[in-house]
């Protein structure tokens, strides 16, 4: 409880040093994001899923000049992020040579919330390979960004002929927090701690963990997007899946399974990132030797074959945000 207390004093704090300008109210935007706009059209795929029929959201960029053969990256958002968020490295991509695909999951930003969904890792890459398939992709480079990188990582364990390289960007999951000692949160009493997310608390979660560079009024748009959802008609239903997947990372690890993954793989760790999901909830002690990302990118590449490790030592959780000229020049260096 003191940890906790200590946390909700810091977050105020970080709040409390950013420029009185920043602090505006969040727009108010729709269940599916309506009212935020993407920075390419997006296009929809209506699925049938545990017996409901859902529209999952994605953006399809077919690149500036065509190559031969087909090259295809699939870029996967975090939990607190959207397919948008992926904006500069779509423009990268594409300009590269690449189409681009970038899906919101199913639960998140402009995709249905669905009501008495079961998610799962393997629900959502299964999800993913259905959507591939209806565009005729059969084979990607996928790409995963935080809790998209845990997709990325189930998605080539259960799909490994579909993928032509795996990169994890900051990806959580590297550790086993439940294994640890972080005690179980149940799916209500995290739905009551989302229904308290503001943009004030979304803003001070960032600078903590995302950009410990200091703050750039370019990161305010990704704070009114996921504040927005919080603040809409919908944001009932928004608590309620984003509870749903914060319990679903939780109790799905994958920090076991890296040593069986068999296609080409890329980290790409911002070593100044201390992201560990309920660790509010540990004792100081616990709380205070989880998230060492720089510890656990060089371990977690150690542990899958031949994985390829990039290491940005002063960036945070958004390599791709926080500096994304460097970032961008070594993910293609990777790529070819």
């Amino acid at each position: 409880m003191r940890f906790a207390l200590r946390q909700l004093a810091l977050a105020a704090m970080l709040t409390a040093s950013l420029p009185p300008s920043i602090a505006a109210e969040a727009p108010r935007y729709g269940a599916m994001l309506e009212g935020f706009e993407y920075p390419h059209a997006v296009k929809r795929y209506e699925l049938r899923s545990q017996g409901q029929t859902l529209s999952m959201a994605y953006m399809d960029v077919p690149p500036e000049k065509a190559v031969s053969p087909e090259r295809v990256a699939v870029l996967l958002h975090g939990k607190n992020f959207c397919a948008a968020t992926w904006e500069r490295t779509i423009e990268t991509l594409s300009r590269a040579g690449w189409r681009v695909i970038a899906p919101d999951q199913i639960g998140f930003c402009k995709s249905s919330k669905p009501q008495g969904y079961q998610f799962s890792l393997a629900q959502l890459a299964a999800n993913m390979q259905a959507l591939l398939a209806s565009l005729g992709v059969p084979r990607a480079t996928v790409i995963g960004h935080s809790m998209g990188g845990m997709l990325a990582t189930r998605y080539t364990l259960m799909f490994p002929q579909q993928v032509e390289r795996l990169v994890l960007v900051n990806p959580i999951g590297l550790e086993d927090w439940q294994a640890e000692g972080v005690p179980y949160a149940s799916i209500d009493a995290l739905y009551q701690n989302e229904l308290r997310t503001s943009a004030d608390s979304i803003r001070a979660y960032q600078l903590r963990y995302y950009y410990p560079g200091g703050w750039k009024p370019e990161y305010e748009r990704w704070v009114t997007m996921q504040a927005g959802l919080y603040a809409g008609e919908g944001r009932e239903r928004v608590a309620w899946n984003q509870a749903q997947t914060s319990e679903m990372i939780f109790t799905q690890p994958i920090a076991h399974e890296f040593a069986d993954i068999t296609r080409p793989t890329t980290l790409m760790i911002g070593g100044r990132d201390r992201t560990a999901p309920g660790a509010n909830r540990a004792t100081p002690e616990v709380a205070q030797r989880l998230g060492q990302y720089e510890t656990l990118g060089r371990r977690t590449a150690a542990a899958i074959p031949g994985a390829q490790l990039i290491e940005f030592p002063e960036l945070g959780h958004s390599p791709q945000v926080e500096a994304p000229e460097r970032f961008h020049e070594r993910l293609l260096e990777a790529l070819r």
